[in-house]
């Protein structure tokens, strides 16, 4: 096998990753706060920490993967409040939409998917720990982490003080000795949630929580943290510093976690995705109109540290992808696959290089025209294939498509108006007519033995 490498994006480079421990690999990844559906960008850290998953686990013999759920927070308590339903009834509703929305894009289930409130002990735990070592302090109810009390705040991000106190978006508060100052825990009154601490009836801060839970359930240190890059400052950062001064190793940031992964943002069709866009794609949408190991391998196009721009052209390209691999399949549909062949060495090696998904992805395809040893060949393309989380049902199946729902005599029609608009270059019309078509559910790719249609 070769050295599996990857970006730290503490130390800002790529490094060979060496397990703490060989036996068992301990990977953490902070997962979604359940208020509302998933969007694509959430699903871009649930399926780049799946695949990192799978990696470590076809490497290694032993691989614990935790990724949270955050199940008390203050967008749960404003959603709440806004349609007045429980809190309880919002957050299990959404977790469970959430675990089926990334399960229809192949993403397993975490070894460990820990809630927030089900740790709230572990979590007055640490928070005394921090105070009585004067990296915390009580103040008006609140409990607040002292950012000037730890000399390494900032080994993560590389951000200034100045960058800090800007970044941090503060409020400002009385009860705050420094303006970077973040709490861990605050009062709880009226309809919001709340629990009996030293520090009276209250909640968790949100940085807290994922401290917390990564202790519990990895132990300290371990070997991979991450999520995405909106998190590393300063969620990231504020996490770094409760772990590491609750146990006195304040000028050591590898006590909490030895590597750091980061996956990029994504934007739509080259727009930041905003409310006020109206451009947030819901995962729960998406599955709808689209194959989940198209949304998977669309999001897998894309090297995970780079920023991706989410496209029907990436879609459609994708599918195409897809397409030609189950082609090929379904031409070995007759020959008996070895089953206990490996995934081909040029994908391992791209993906052992930092999860080089694009360059896999192009390995694949070229593995796939292979014409000798057609055993070998169908036994690889299923062995990446379960790697890359694809390639999953029957050929046949794929390439089936329910038409049951268009009116496919209108479809012919359209289709052969827009030929004839193209002919008389009436290329306005044309564009209208595939304009219609894509409304109705229908693409077209033009061939040169035509225009051909397909559901979308």
């Amino acid at each position: 096998m070769p050295d599996l490498k990857l970006y730290n994006s503490l130390t800002r480079e790529k490094e060979v990753f060496t397990p703490l421990d060989e036996s068992h690999v301990r990977l953490y990844a902070c997962g979604p706060t359940v208020y509302n559906y998933a969007h694509i960008g959430n699903a871009r850290m649930a399926v780049v920490f799946d695949q990192w998953a799978r990696l470590l686990k076809a490497l290694y013999p032993n691989v614990t993967y935790v990724s949270n759920i955050t199940d008390v927070e203050d967008k749960i308590i404003a959603a709440a409040r806004e349609t007045g339903e429980e809190i309880s009834d919002i957050t299990e509703k959404y977790t469970r939409i959430y675990n089926e929305d990334m399960g229809t894009l192949g993403v397993r289930q975490p070894d460990i998917q820990p809630k927030a409130t089900e740790h709230i002990d572990e979590m007055i735990v640490q928070i005394g720990q921090l105070v009585e070592r004067d990296h915390a302090y009580e103040k008006d109810g609140h409990v607040l982490f002292h950012v000037p009390s730890n000399p390494s705040y900032g080994a993560l991000s590389g951000r200034s003080r100045d960058e800090q106190i800007a970044g941090a978006r503060v409020e400002v508060a009385p009860y705050k000795k420094d303006p970077a100052d973040f709490v861990l825990w605050k009062p709880s009154s009226g309809d919001e949630p709340g629990w009996d601490s030293p520090f009276g009836f209250g909640r968790p801060g949100w940085h807290i929580e994922c401290s917390a839970m990564a202790e519990k359930h990895l132990g300290l240190p371990f070997d991979i943290h991450g999520g995405g890059a909106d998190l590393k400052f300063p969620h990231h950062e504020n996490e770094i510093a409760q772990s590491c001064c609750a146990h006195g190793r304040e000028d050591t940031p590898e006590s909490f976690a030895k590597y750091w992964i980061h996956n990029g943002f994504v934007t739509v069709e080259g727009e930041k995705m905003s409310k006020s866009l109206g451009n947030i794609l819901l995962v729960h949408d998406l599955v709808r109109d689209y194959p989940g190991e198209v949304l998977r391998l669309a999001l897998l196009t894309c090297h995970y540290r780079q920023p991706l721009d989410w496209s029907t052209q990436r879609l459609e390209n994708t599918r195409k992808t897809l397409d030609k691999l189950y082609a090929r399949l379904q031409e070995l549909e007759s020959v008996h696959a070895n089953e206990n062949e490996s995934v081909p060495e040029e994908v391992m090696n791209a993906l052992c290089d930092d999860l080089n998904t694009p360059q896999a992805i192009t390995e694949l395809l070229a593995i796939a025209k292979i014409e000798s040893d057609h055993a070998k060949l169908k036994g690889q393309l299923l062995a990446a294939g379960h790697l890359l989380g694809i390639l999953k049902q029957d050929p046949a199946d794929w390439f089936a498509v329910d038409t049951s729902d268009l009116d496919i005599v209108h479809i012919e029609k359209l289709l052969a108006e827009r030929t004839k608009a193209k002919t008389d270059k009436d290329f306005a019309r044309a564009d209208a007519i595939r304009d219609e078509l894509t409304g109705m559910g229908v693409g077209i790719e033009d061939t040169p033995d035509g225009a051909k249609w397909h559901k979308l």
